[in-house]
């Protein structure tokens, strides 16, 4: 790796430990320019004042909302992440079929996302999240 992949990979793990931690100044610091896009929920939040109320609404949905890496990996102008979410239920989650009222339940996905770069630098331009929506509703309507 080089010393731009290890100062990619170092960045990304403090975005995905400071939400951890609810530290959302921290999270937002990671950016050069704040932006979501969330593959199975076919949602885009864009600029800070969407990514700020993005972090209000799932931590109201998953207050207690974990990651656990498995792998941070550098590419051209990215870095790879392979994580498990976790978290529990105590909040209303929008779904295509309507809001679903909190049940209570724990749940634990794998997920991928793509953490871009701005071409050169270390400030990231999107966290692109890839991740099974039906898998999540199964957990918690199980």
């Amino acid at each position: 790796m080089s010393v731009l992949d290890d100062a990619r990979v170092a960045i990304v793990a403090e975005h995905m430990a400071s939400e951890v931690r609810l530290d959302f100044d921290a999270t937002i610091a990671t950016f050069k320019h704040p932006r979501y896009e969330l593959y199975g929920a076919g949602q885009v939040f864009d600029g800070e004042e969407a990514v700020r109320a993005y972090f209000a609404a799932s931590r109201k949905t998953f207050p207690d909302q974990g990651n656990e890496v498995i792998a941070l990996r550098p590419l051209e102008d990215a870095v790879l992440a392979e994580f498990w979410l976790t978290g529990t239920h105590l909040g209303p989650m929008r779904t295509p079929q309507g809001e679903l009222a909190p049940t209570g339940k724990k749940v634990r996905v794998r997920m991928a996302a793509v953490f871009e770069f701005e071409p050169g630098g270390t400030g990231i331009v999107c966290e692109r999240v890839y991740f099974d929506s039906a898998s999540v509703l199964r957990q918690l309507t199980a």
